[in-house]
């Protein structure tokens, strides 16, 4: 079976163990001898043959459980510091109670040192000679990683793991008790800094390893701020403890040298006195009758002569007999005042080991909390550092306008417009970030940013799901505040823009003709600067753009899409179902141009109709005549508005009425004349006047889909 590299969660590699279970079922029924052991021999296999990648999830994922749990073992450890605490009638003991809880917090943070030793030995690295180019190559051979681990990093996580403040809570105190009669001094101490050391050797290299594996420690800024105020508690933490354990110490120190003193005195002083299981012995009463290790060791009496400097206020304050909370939390915030303040506030005595303390400590403080303050100011920045930039920006602009002497009515508008980009991006270059990612990613982004708002303008509504792909691609956002000229007729067109939010107004006076003016409102769905397309259309097109047949600005805050001049180009050139006619049909229809074309060619051909209909009935009205037969000739109007064809009337009926022949004769005569100057007067009025006629609109250039 070939070793493989798992680079995703374990829960992806069911699968694996499901073929190797039907594997094993296959084998014990041919011969029947594994069917009891399967389950175990499947998972022996399974971890055998399992190689980690250390950029992997579940590694990165271990990764962080562990750093959370080396946090909580340094926590723990100090702990068995508090466990000593001095009685009531002059003597010392331990926490039974505390140790046993402490113990077990102990030993499962153990267990998880020990589950890190196991993964290290099955996660790959990278061999250095492959470091030349790229990320390298994965070493995958388990002899390999384990030869490799053995020689760098095993000793000390051997050292973190091994549990020696149990052995000596629980085996070295009790026998060192039983032999000499006496408390075990700092041995526990001594045991505990030691593998404190190798721990704080793992927490450090495992740090930098998730930094370089994710980038950070924490995702957001207030988790980074956080996890540096978590180690600047630990340090004083570890610096309480100390100080507690360092002033039980010197107690017993002061009770040892009385006791040693008063050992030829009567009743003698034994050092069996001083462990708190011997109180209520007849000696132990003698003795503490006659005793002067009370007085002399007496922390609140001045008059002493052993003097315990900064650890005399663990006993003044009674801490030392306190509970092991109460205890805990003054040490605790010992720790930090003193850490913050470098130890200023401490008085000291000329013990050597209290001044070599107090300076540690002043270094330690100033260097720990130059570092918390640092990283603090550097995490907190970054959660403000887009609204600084946005600010100095802001100042400098406001200088600039100043400078120049901007009119107010100019400087309002460039703030309106700085403020509504700002809550728009929130100071975040959009278009830089997509650069840097690769194609197919930045592809999927736009697709997900910029599909949906894309189908909702009705001319991309008729493309197809390739094309759109490569117009999203290509979309890159546009912001306008209220009042802005985002094209004017006769300018260069430069992109089409797709209106997502807002109301813009587009209106043309043709070219400046007098006495025409035509204005719409574009709504989300509609779009703009669709010059550009008939010009990306066609295949040799001059590299001059095309001029703006209308003036487009904006009513209110408008967010669109725009397509350039030569993204346009390229997905015109690459893509050739653009020709199909329910696409022409779409761009026909929703084309602010085309629909002024079509309304005004509407307008124009009612008032042709208008204007003629009401100069033939002009001309009909007045068109009565006689003929030369003897019959008088008229038309007649129908019903329905219009003039039947000419009617004689019999002259018998003009005899009846001979004295009306020479008014008839007359009125003939005049009618004539009339329509001839009622025609006179119309041709005049057409030469004449031009603004009764409707001004001519020329067709817009049809992008010219077939030759694509």
């Amino acid at each position: 079976m070939n070793r493989r590299i798992f680079s995703r969660p374990a829960s992806h590699l069911r699968h694996i163990r499901r073929s190797l279970t039907t594997h094993n079922t296959v084998a014990a029924s041919s011969d029947g001898t594994f069917a009891a052991d399967q389950p175990h021999l499947v998972n022996v296999l399974l971890w055998r043959y399992q190689i980690l990648d250390p950029s992997s999830d579940i590694v990165n994922w271990w990764n962080h459980v562990f750093l959370v749990t080396c946090l909580i073992s340094l926590f723990i450890d100090p702990l068995y510091f508090y466990l000593p605490y001095v009685g009531e009638m002059a003597c010392m003991t331990t926490e039974n109670e505390a140790s046993v809880s402490i113990t077990y917090y102990r030993t499962l943070a153990d267990l998880f040192y020990l589950l890190h030793i196991l993964f290290k030995f099955r996660t790959a690295f990278v061999a250095p000679s492959s470091r030349v180019f790229g990320r390298g190559e994965l070493v995958m051979d388990a002899r390999q990683i384990a030869m490799r681990y053995l020689k760098s990093d095993f000793i000390v996580d051997f050292a973190a793991t091994l549990p020696l403040p149990q052995i000596v809570i629980w085996y070295v105190i009790p026998a060192t008790k039983s032999k000499k009669s006496g408390q075990a001094d700092n041995t526990l101490a001594l045991i505990v800094l030691f593998q404190y050391i190798p721990r704080l050797f793992v927490i450090f290299p495992l740090n930098q390893k998730i930094i370089k594996t994710t980038g950070f420690i924490a995702k957001t800024a207030w988790a980074g701020a956080a996890y540096n105020l978590l180690l600047y508690m630990l340090a004083s933490h570890v610096l309480g403890a100390s100080w507690y354990l360092a002033s039980i110490g010197r107690q017993l120190s002061c009770w040892k040298t009385e006791c040693r003193a008063e050992m030829d005195a009567f009743p003698p002083c034994s050092l069996k006195f001083l462990d708190c299981d011997s109180v209520g012995q007849i000696e132990r009463n003698y003795w503490l009758n006659a005793t002067k290790l009370v007085t002399r060791c007496d922390a609140k009496n001045d008059d002493s002569d052993f003097k315990f400097g900064m650890f005399a206020h663990a006993f003044t304050s009674e801490v030392a007999s306190s509970r092991f909370s109460h205890k805990y939390l003054y040490c605790l915030w010992w720790g930090l005042r003193n850490l913050s303040s470098y130890g200023q506030n401490l008085r000291t005595s000329t013990y050597i080991g209290e001044t070599v303390f107090c300076i540690v400590l002043c270094i330690g403080g100033l260097i720990l909390f130059a570092r918390l303050i640092g990283n603090m100011q550097t995490y907190l920045q970054s959660m403000t550092v887009r609204l600084e930039e946005w600010r100095l920006k802001k100042r400098d602009t406001e200088e600039w306008m100043r400078h120049r002497q901007l009119p107010p009515e100019l400087q309002e508008r460039v703030r309106r417009f700085v403020q509504y980009k700002w809550f728009a991006t929130r100071g975040v270059n959009e278009e830089s970030i997509l650069l840097s990612l690769p194609l197919d990613l930045r592809r999927e982004i736009q697709r997900h940013l910029c599909l949906n708002l894309v189908r909702r303008v009705p001319f991309f509504a008729q493309m197809d799901d390739q094309l759109l792909d490569a117009i999203c691609e290509r979309l890159v956002s546009s912001l306008s505040t209220e009042g802005t000229y985002v094209f004017r007729e006769g300018d260069p067109v430069d992109e089409m823009l797709f209106v997502i939010r807002g109301q813009l107004e587009s209106s043309t006076t043709n070219g400046g003709r007098s006495g025409f003016f035509n204005s719409i409102t574009l709504r989300p769905g509609d779009f703009c600067g669709e010059e550009l397309l008939t010009w990306a259309l066609v295949p040799n097109s001059s590299l001059n753009l095309p001029s703006s047949t209308r003036t487009v600005r904006t009513l209110t805050e408008v967010e669109a899409f725009a397509l350039r001049a030569e993204d346009l180009k390229f997905v015109a050139i690459q893509f050739k179902r653009l020709h199909s006619k329910k696409l022409q049909h779409a761009f026909r229809y929703y084309s602010p141009q085309w629909r002024t074309w079509g309304a005004c060619f509407i307008e124009a051909a009612w008032r042709r109709y208008k204007r003629k209909r009401l100069a033939k009935e002009l001309a009909v009205q007045e068109s009565l005549y006689t003929d030369w037969d003897g019959n008088f000739t008229y038309q007649q109007k129908s019903d329905d508005g219009l003039y039947n064809g000419p009617e004689e009337v019999p002259l018998v009926d003009i005899d009846n009425n001979g004295q009306h022949l020479g008014a008839t004769i007359l009125a003939s005569k005049f009618a004539a004349n009339t329509k001839r100057g009622v025609v006179q007067k119309v041709q005049v009025a057409d030469t004449s006047s031009s603004s009764l006629k409707m001004p001519k609109l020329f067709k817009p250039d049809e992008p010219d889909f077939s030759l694509v």
